[in-house]
C-alpha cells in the first residue's frame, strides 16, 4: 500500500532543500543551492551597493502604524469609521482617543510632523497635524478617485502616491500644497504601494492578478506591467500561476529586493485544493524574480492520494514543498534587525516569522505567533485575536502590536521573548479590547466566520475572505468539479485543473468565476450560478462543501446556524464600492436608452429595481469549452447575474470567457438580450452605461 509523506518527512526534504545559510550572506548567494531543488539555473548575483545606515522612517501605510516618537500608535478603523489614537506604552485603563474621519480609513502612515490617512469613500487623502490640545487637527484634505487605499511617500517626504482600489488609479499628491498632481489608470485593485530608495519608481500590488505595476516616478509618470510568477516552486511544470490577496509589499531596507505577500492560485501541494500562499521576491535592480521555475525533473514527491488500496493508482506530483504557514496574508513588515519578515495571516489568527534572506521566504518559517488563544469548541465565537490585519513594530524591532480586525482588539507580541531553542514556547499573547462589533450579535459571528480559514466545517483551510476579499472577488475562474475521495462523491472548487490528486469527473472541472458580493445579497433568494439554492443560507450551506476538500465533521444543525450568521454579516456588514453620484455622460445616456429599449431587451432580465436582475435561471447554448476546463451539459440553465458595480468585475460570463464589457458585447451572439444589430458607437455607449450601474 501506498503512502502520504508524514510531516516528519516533509520537514526533512524541505531543511535539505532550503537549509539556513549565514546571517552574513547575501540572498543571492544562497539561490544556487535552491535552483538545484528546483531544477533551474541559479540567477547571477547582482553587484554589492555600498553599505548604508538602515533608516527607522517607515514611508508605507499599513491599517496600523507607530508614530516616530514612540508616543503613540495610529490605527486606521474602517469598520468604525474612525482613527484611533493608541498611546504607548499600552495600558488597558487608558482607551484609546477616536477620532471621527469624513468616510472609512483604509491606511494610515504617521512621520515627525504630520499623521496622513486615506479615505476610502469618498476618496481622500487626510493630513492632520498633532495639536497639544486637540491631540490631531484636520491640515487638508485631497479629493482622490474614489476607493483611495494603498499609501507610501517619497524618500523626500515631498511627494505622497495613494492606489484607488476601485477606480483602478494611482494618483500623486504634493505634501506641500496638498494638491493632486497627476493620476494615471492602472489595473483592477491596486492596493500595495512602495517606493524604491533612488525615488525613480514605485511599485504597486494588485488584488485580483500576479503582475505588479511599475510606475516611473521623476517626470510624465508612466505605468507598465512588472511580471513576478507566484511561488514558481510549487508551480505544474512550464506554467505560471494566476494570483491574489495581492495586499501588501514591502522593500528591504538596501532597497535590493521587493517582498511580496499574497495568494497563488493553483499551488501545488497536499490537500492544496485552492494553491497556497506565498511571498514573492523581485530585484529591483533588474526588476527580475529571485526564485527561479522549477524544472521539469526536478526532485518530487510520489504521493498517494489516500491511504487505501482502492485507490492506489490515484497520485499527484508535488514538489517538495509543503503548503504556506499563513493564510491570506493582510499585512507584510520587514523586520530589519533579524532580517526577517513578519506576515499577518488573516485566515489562521497569527503572525508568521520569515527569513527574508531565502530565495522563496514561504518555504523557510521560522517561527508562529498564535494570536487566537482560541478557547473553546467554535473557534470562530471564542478567538481573542480575529483577522489580523495591521502590524507595526516597536523602535528597536522587540516588539509587535497586530490589529485584529474581525475582533476589535490589538495584539501584543513580545518577539524577543522567542527563544531559538524552543521555538514554539512562547508566553500567551496579550491583547486589549478596542471597540464593540460594528454590526449586530448575529452578523458579528458571521464576521469572525468570514475571515476563520481553520473552522474546517466551513471553510477548509481557506476563508471566504480568501475568494471574496472585501466581499469582492478574487478575479478567478475556479474549476467545479465531481471528485471521489474518502467520503465519496462530492463537488469541489479546486484551484487548477493540475491540482487534482483524486478521480474527477468530468475531467478538469466546469469553469465558474468567483461572483462578487458585497451590494448583490438583498434579496431573498435565489442564489448560486445555475439558481440551484433557493436563499442565501442555503447557497452558503452549499458553499461550505465547494470550498473545502473533504467532509466538513459537523452535524446539519451547526452548518445551519453558520450560514445564518455568515448571511446577516454578508449583508450587514460588507460595504459595497463606492459609486459616483453624477449626471450620465451624453454616451452613457445613450447607452442606458439602449439597455432600456424594446430592440435590445436587457432590462427584461436585468430589471433596474432589483439589483439589476430578475433572479430567473435561463437555459444558455453557446458556450464552448475552454482549455483545462470541461464542456458544460448541453441546455445548462443559469442565473441572471446582477450588473451592479458590473464595469469593475472583470472576467465576465460564468466562465470567465470575456475579458472586457466590449468584449461581451461584442461576442455575445444574441444569446443575452439582442445586441448584434448595434453599431461599433452603440456598442460602446451600451458598455459605457453599464460601467456606472
Amino acid at each position: 500500500m501506498k503512502h502520504r509523506p508524514s510531516t516528519l518527512l516533509l520537514a526533512a526534504l524541505l531543511a535539505a532543500a532550503c537549509s539556513r545559510p549565514s546571517r552574513e550572506a547575501p540572498a543571492v548567494e544562497r539561490s544556487a543551492e535552491v535552483a538545484e531543488v528546483a531544477g533551474a539555473a541559479a540567477p547571477a548575483p547582482p553587484a554589492s551597493p555600498p553599505p548604508q545606515k538602515l533608516k527607522a522612517v517607515t514611508r508605507v501605510g499599513s491599517a496600523l502604524a507607530r508614530a516616530p516618537q514612540d508616543d503613540a500608535l495610529y490605527l486606521a478603523d474602517e469598520d468604525h469609521a474612525v482613527l484611533r489614537r493608541i498611546p504607548l506604552p499600552v495600558d488597558v485603563s487608558t482607551p484609546p482617543v477616536e477620532i471621527a474621519m469624513p468616510g472609512r480609513p483604509a491606511q494610515v502612515l504617521a512621520l515627525a510632523d504630520r499623521v496622513l490617512v486615506t479615505i476610502r469613500d469618498p476618496g481622500l487623502l487626510l493630513i492632520l497635524r498633532p495639536d497639544p490640545a486637540a491631540g490631531l487637527v484636520e491640515a487638508a484634505r485631497v479629493p482622490l478617485p474614489a476607493d483611495a487605499w494603498g499609501l507610501a511617500i517619497t524618500p523626500d517626504e515631498r511627494t505622497a502616491l495613494v492606489t484607488s482600489a476601485w477606480a483602478g488609479k494611482v494618483s500623486a499628491v504634493d505634501l506641500a500644497t496638498a494638491t493632486a498632481t497627476w493620476s494615471i489608470d492602472v489595473p483592477r485593485e491596486p492596493r500595495g504601494v512602495v517606493i524604491r530608495e533612488d525615488g525613480a519608481a514605485a511599485y504597486v500590488t494588485h488584488l485580483t492578478s500576479a503582475s505588479l505595476t511599475r510606475i516611473a516616478l521623476g517626470g510624465a509618470p508612466e505605468a507598465r506591467p512588472v511580471a513576478l510568477s507566484p511561488s514558481p516552486f510549487r508551480a505544474p511544470h512550464g506554467k505560471s500561476l494566476s494570483a491574489s490577496l495581492g495586499y501588501a509589499a514591502a522593500l528591504s531596507p538596501d532597497g535590493r529586493r521587493l517582498f511580496v505577500a499574497r495568494h497563488a492560485l493553483g499551488a501545488l501541494g497536499e490537500q492544496a485544493w485552492f494553491g497556497a500562499s506565498t511571498v514573492d521576491v523581485l530585484m529591483t535592480s533588474d526588476e527580475a524574480p529571485l526564485a527561479p521555475r522549477r524544472r521539469q525533473g526536478a526532485p518530487l514527491w510520489r504521493a498517494s492520494a489516500l491511504d487505501d488500496a482502492a485507490f492506489d493508482d490515484a497520485e499527484l506530483e508535488l514538489p517538495n514543498t509543503s503548503l504556506a504557514p499563513f493564510v491570506q496574508p493582510r499585512a507584510l513588515v520587514y523586520r530589519k534587525s533579524t532580517r526577517t519578515l513578519l506576515v499577518a495571516s488573516e485566515g489562521t489568527d497569527t503572525l508568521v516569522e520569515l527569513d527574508a534572506l531565502a530565495v522563496d521566504p514561504a518555504l523557510r518559517p521560522l517561527r508562529t505567533y498564535d494570536l487566537g488563544r482560541h478557547a473553546g469548541p467554535d473557534i470562530y465565537v471564542a478567538t481573542l485575536c480575529g483577522a489580523p490585519s495591521g502590524v507595526a513594530l516597536s523602535a528597536d524591532e522587540s516588539m509587535a502590536w497586530v490589529f485584529c480586525r474581525s475582533t476589535d482588539a490589538l495584539a501584543i507580541v513580545r518577539l524577543d521573548e522567542h527563544r531559538d531553542d524552543a521555538p514554539f514556547e512562547l508566553s500567551p499573547v496579550p491583547y486589549i479590547a478596542l471597540a464593540d462589533a460594528p454590526v449586530p450579535q448575529q452578523a458579528a459571528l458571521g464576521r469572525k466566520l468570514f475571515y476563520n480559514a481553520v473552522d474546517w466545517g466551513t471553510s477548509g483551510g481557506l476563508g471566504c475572505a480568501g475568494c471574496h476579499p472585501d466581499g469582492r472577488d478574487d478575479g478567478h475562474v475556479w474549476h467545479e468539479a465531481h471528485v471521489m475521495d474518502i467520503g465519496g462523491e462530492s463537488v469541489n472548487f479546486l484551484g487548477s485543473a493540475e491540482n487534482q490528486p483524486f478521480d474527477v469527473e468530468p475531467r478538469g472541472g466546469v469553469p465558474r468565476q468567483t461572483p462578487m458580493l458585497a451590494g448583490r445579497v438583498s434579496a431573498e433568494g435565489p442564489y448560486g450560478w445555475n439558481a440551484q439554492s433557493e436563499n442565501l443560507a442555503e447557497r452558503l450551506r452549499e458553499g461550505f462543501g465547494l470550498h473545502r476538500w473533504g467532509p466538513g465533521g459537523l452535524g446539519n444543525g451547526e452548518l445551519a446556524l453558520r450560514a445564518r450568521h455568515l448571511a446577516a454579516f454578508l449583508r450587514a456588514g460588507l460595504v459595497p464600492p463606492p459609486r459616483d453620484a453624477r449626471k450620465l455622460t451624453p454616451q452613457e445616456e445613450h447607452g442606458r436608452a439602449l439597455f432600456m429599449s424594446d430592440t435590445a431587451q436587457c432590462a427584461r432580465c436585468h430589471v433596474p429595481e432589483t439589483e439589476h436582475t430578475d433572479r430567473m435561471g435561463y437555459p444558455m447554448p453557446g458556450f464552448a469549452a475552454r482549455p483545462g476546463f470541461a464542456e458544460e451539459k448541453a441546455g445548462q440553465v443559469f442565473k441572471t447575474p446582477s450588473l451592479r458595480f458590473v464595469g469593475g468585475t472583470a472576467p465576465y460570463y460564468h466562465d470567465g470567457s470575456a475579458k472586457t464589457l466590449e468584449e461581451l458585447i461584442d461576442e455575445n451572439q444574441d444569446r443575452m438580450g439582442r445586441t448584434s444589430h448595434m453599431s461599433r458607437n452603440d456598442k460602446a455607449a451600451l458598455a459605457a452605461f453599464l460601467r456606472t450601474l
